[in-house]
């Protein structure tokens, strides 16, 4: 069933918020604080996680962010009751009940309400995007500031900023994640492990995946990141655009417009299939991240609309039927090391995009679709339940 119902603002796609999960920890927080304002005065709560949240609360923190915000609150992991939504909540308080669902990103909607995030953008499929922006020799971030106005540079300027001191942060970050995994922290290690003989190649893939690394090791750890689109996939977009801005010396407006660009890119995919990995597995997060890094980058470099296309179908072609199966319900196995994968696949896509842009036969929308109805297919058991895969074989060293 899908929730999305039209495109709304990259505000909404681009989220700063803590992590681990947009869906399992953002989301809930929202909604408690949403039902606390219509509820103030209750003397006590009871909320009924269902599905994923169920299966993977725990591990995503999901109780502890709920009970931050309602604490008098009993929670309860319902992973047996059929829902419409894998990522559904039910608040409880004074005989009233809201039934609430995390639609992904950190986006949330009440059963029987209007979303309060409202859809402004008029066209909502790539290639009447595309078509619109060629008659009219409009780029991308053009086409968004049409709609949204100059403000959303504003917002993307700090969104950047926010990308920039996560990655700051995360590279400077010692220790073991949270959890109980005892996942040691590597941004660092990559960052500053270099060889007297290091290729420029392998400079490359070693400061990439150290950026990538730096921002999912933070947001494993529960602290500041921006959902790009969500945030188990919110390293791979800032890696990529960081390690150019570094080598090239990009402004941070030339950054912020190719954000308006991979942000496009996002919400054709948020409206058209999912971003979320209760919904469709981890291609709609990663895949979703490394569509958007690649469009990010071929805007970057200003390569034209076809070939930003290109870039995005390229990247995300590739990850399709890629499953959600976090060891424990953590976002770090085998979550960080894949955004460091993907972020690397951004570049060969972007790369790719340069030269074969004009022998395709898939379009970006079909690609879509693709992922839509693949993600319909993948058993519930690799879509964020920690029921298989690697979740079910992965046996913790003696």
């Amino acid at each position: 069933m899908c929730y999305n119902m039209g495109m709304k603002s990259l505000r909404y796609l681009y989220r700063i918020g803590r992590g681990p999960s947009s869906s399992h920890t953002i989301a809930p927080e929202r909604a408690s604080k949403l039902f606390l304002k219509e509820f103030p005065s209750a003397s006590s709560y009871l909320v009924t996680l269902y599905g994923s949240l169920a299966l993977t609360g725990k591990g995503h923190g999901t109780d502890r962010v709920i009970s931050s915000i309602l604490p008098a609150a009993t929670i309860r992991f319902d992973t047996k009751t059929e829902v419409p939504h894998p990522n559904t909540m039910d608040f409880t308080a004074d005989g009233h009940t809201l039934r609430i669902f995390s639609t992904g990103g950190g986006a949330i909607l009440v059963e029987g309400r209007e979303s309060e995030e409202k859809d402004i953008y008029p066209l909502t499929k790539f290639t009447p995007i595309k078509e619109y922006c060629q008659e009219r020799e409009l780029r991308l971030p053009d086409f968004v500031k049409e709609v949204e106005g100059d403000e959303i540079f504003s917002y993307l300027s700090t969104v950047w900023e926010q990308m920039k001191s996560t990655i700051q942060q995360g590279l400077k970050a010692e220790g073991v994640l949270p959890g109980g995994l005892g996942v040691e922290k590597k941004a660092k290690l990559l960052y500053r492990q270099r060889h007297i003989d290091e290729t420029p190649e392998t400079k490359e893939n070693r400061l990439v995946c150290a950026y990538a690394f730096a921002v999912g090791e933070q947001n494993a750890s529960a602290e500041t990141i921006v959902t790009a689109p969500t945030c188990g996939a919110s390293g791979v977009l800032p890696a990529v655009l960081y390690y150019e801005q570094k080598k090239h010396g990009f402004s941070d407006e030339a950054i912020v417009k190719a954000l308006a660009a991979g942000g496009l890119i996002g919400n054709v995919i948020k409206e058209n299939s999912s971003i979320s990995g209760a919904e469709c597995g981890c291609q709609a997060e990663i895949g979703s991240a490394c569509s958007m890094a690649a469009a990010a980058l071929a805007e970057l470099f200003e390569m034209d609309v076809d070939q930003i296309e290109y870039a995005a179908e390229v990247a995300m072609e590739h990850h399709l039927g890629l499953t959600c199966d976090p060891v424990w319900g953590l976002v770090q196995i085998p979550c960080i090391e894949r955004n460091a994968v993907a972020a690397m696949r951004a570049l060969n896509a972007f790369s790719l995009a340069n030269f074969l842009t004009y022998t395709r036969k898939i379009s970006f929308d079909t690609i879509v679709e693709t992922m839509r109805e693949t993600g319909r297919d993948l058993s519930r058991r690799y879509r964020e339940t920690s029921e298989g895969g690697l979740a079910k074989l992965y046996r913790q060293p003696k």
